[in-house]
């Protein structure tokens, strides 16, 4: 029977207090910047009350956020698929105690993808360009990882939803941005952005579920720690940044 268990999710607010608590006693564990940070969100009460199917129009500068947002939402998870995807065969031959792990995050990952590319479709919002070109490169960097172990694996993970986090955190400052203004010109948010709001929120806290889970299993430990998480921080923000403009 596998040791790993699917452990109930941590709250944002959990995750937060937990991971500067075991910081301050010296532990590994990983904090998420101020810049990630969910605890502090507002929480509008229009988020959580039956809203009417009819809506405002988007402005022209917030039709362009969101195709943005989207495409590059899309093209991250795509990519999260492949990681997980081409690091499952090293990693579970080695240590088939993680298979279950494995195959959790690549289901949550999964879901999210199919989330995204329904919306794209929806809203008839085109995929970046560079779409091949990410393919391969998710591809080559988790082979790559499983097979330098566990701890480069778990190391890959802890980088990319670090800035993973940051990003849809950002996200979800500026929806709620939105949620705020329109709530004070006493206008209906609309069940779409109502929705959008919660299901970005969602995929956040289990990008930042992730995290948690590479922490617990070594990432840390990977040697050279410093350098892979950096250059894999630096390659996601560069495509998080191409992915907007193309």
């Amino acid at each position: 029977m596998p040791s790993y268990q699917v452990r109930t999710r941590l709250t944002p607010l959990a995750f937060q207090l937990r991971a500067r608590r075991c910081n301050n006693a010296g532990s590994r564990r990983t904090i998420i910047s101020s810049a990630a940070s969910p605890a502090t969100e507002p929480n509008p009460d229009s988020l959580d009350q039956p809203q009417g199917s009819r809506r405002k129009p988007l402005s022209a500068s917030q039709k362009k956020f969101l195709d943005k947002a989207l495409r590059v939402n899309q093209a991250g998870e795509l990519a999260a698929t492949l990681i997980y995807t081409s690091q499952a065969p090293p990693i579970n031959k080695a240590h088939p105690h993680l298979r279950p792990l494995m195959k959790h995050m690549y289901d949550q990952e999964a879901g999210h993808f199919k989330y995204f590319n329904e919306i794209l479709a929806k809203h008839r919002i085109r995929p970046t360009a560079m779409y091949p070109m990410w393919s391969a490169a998710a591809t080559v960097l988790g082979w790559g990882t499983g097979i330098m172990g566990r701890e480069a694996a778990m190391a890959c993970t802890e980088a990319v939803e670090t800035e993973i986090g940051e990003h849809y955190n950002g996200q979800v400052r500026e929806l709620l941005g939105w949620v705020t203004e329109m709530e004070n010109k006493g206008e209906e948010i609309g069940e779409e952005l109502q929705g959008l709001v919660k299901q970005i929120r969602r995929i956040r806290d289990e990008e930042l579920e992730h995290l948690d889970h590479a922490v617990e299993n070594d990432a840390k430990q990977a040697n050279p720690y410093e350098l892979l998480t950096g250059v894999i921080r630096v390659g996601c923000r560069g495509a998080i940044w191409v992915s907007e403009k193309v």
